[in-house]
């Protein structure tokens, strides 16, 4: 397998700092609805990047459930190894790949967790076997086959058949309030245009070009 040959030149777009919108959310808002619009697959899926205590970091994709002034929003299990990570260690970053576009987003931040009547709010909302779902895993334990967790949806399922399915007490979500976002053109030559918005002590937000 040769891999040194597969390559692309991106060249459908390109990005200066006069089609940037001075706030980094109206930015981002801007950004996903117009891969929303594309169709790219899975346009709100994002990488998620933990530290642990001992400076051990981990990756996983997630699932952009919401975003606003306050930040951007994913729901977990909080016994999971991410959410043990950022127990003891706040900091993260996301990662969006829209590559139909030619486009990357990457914020860095600190998570926290969301309010119960939040996460509430959208597990209600969620498909009655993912709510079942939620019961059923403890994300990240390690498992000896999977009939035992298919067994377990299914007393939770039984468990659960009359009335909602009520929110599990280490189920929820958090909140990644943005230090800076950075948003990547794909252009010819590898010669990429990249924009880094850094939030100020005021609140405000400066923008810098980067080299690709």
């Amino acid at each position: 397998m040769n891999l040194q040959d597969l390559r692309r030149n991106y060249a459908t777009r390109s990005l200066d700092r006069e089609d940037l919108n001075a706030d980094p959310f109206a930015q981002f808002d801007q950004w996903m609805r117009e891969a929303i619009e594309t169709e790219v697959l899975e346009p709100n899926a994002m990488s998620l990047a933990t530290v642990d205590a001992s400076g051990r970091p981990t990756l996983r994709t997630v699932l952009l459930k919401g975003f606003d002034r306050r930040g951007l929003v994913f729901y977990t299990n909080y016994e999971s190894t991410k959410a043990r990570d950022i127990a003891e260690n706040p900091r993260v970053a996301l990662s969006f790949l829209w590559l139909p576009v030619e486009r990357q987003v990457i914020v860095t931040g600190q998570a926290a967790r969301i309010s119960a009547a939040e996460s509430l709010r959208y597990f209600l909302s969620r498909p009655r076997d993912s709510q079942i779902g939620a019961w059923a895993s403890r994300q990240s334990q390690v498992i000896t086959t999977r009939s035992l967790l298919e067994a377990k949806f299914a007393e939770m399922k039984a468990k659960f058949q009359q009335g909602e399915v009520p929110l599990p007490g280490n189920w929820g979500g958090f909140c990644v309030t943005p230090a800076t976002f950075e948003f990547w053109q794909g252009r010819p030559s590898r010669m990429h245009d990249r924009f880094r918005y850094t939030r100020q002590p005021d609140g405000s937000w400066s923008i810098e070009r980067l080299m690709p």
